[in-house]
């Protein structure tokens, strides 16, 4: 399945970040304009949570709480599970079906560099054994 580095190397970083002192209004706005399910929450540098559309249903909605007034810090995940771009893409899959997550920050020396979705792991695979599969066309056919 390759590394993550492998994947970000393809892309541009995926970054759109919040404040826990932010309210659960400017981070959904965030996330509609931004077409993202996920924001990393960062104080002072570090990442300290990560606030997604779960959240939002279950611990803003369903609780009755004002998206306006209540703060994501009060309501985000903390201390989310990461991974590095050393980490094979197939760990990072493994980790987030372990605790049900689907959005997964990505941490280089502490600091983060990226944000990868389920979405971005799993379609990464499928490009790549596509491109497998043709090869093998081109081998077995004799266009190699």
């Amino acid at each position: 399945m390759g590394l993550i580095a492998q994947l970000l190397e393809r892309r541009s970083p995926v970054l759109h970040i919040v404040s826990p002192h932010q309210t659960v209004a400017e981070a959904v706005a965030i996330m509609a304009a931004r077409k993202i399910g996920a924001v990393p929450v960062v104080q002072d540098g570090r990442l300290v949570g990560i606030f997604s559309e779960r959240d939002v249903v279950r611990r803003v909605v369903c609780l009755n709480r004002a998206p306006d007034k209540t703060e994501i810090g009060e309501v985000m995940t903390p201390d989310p599970i990461t991974a590095s771009p050393s980490d094979q893409r197939a760990l990072a899959v493994h980790k987030m079906d372990a605790v049900g997550c689907r959005h997964l920050p990505v941490l280089q020396h502490g600091a983060l560099v990226d944000m990868l979705s389920i979405r971005d792991l799993l379609f990464g695979e499928l490009e790549e054994r596509s491109d497998d599969v043709e090869s093998m066309r081109r081998y077995i056919g004799g266009s190699y």
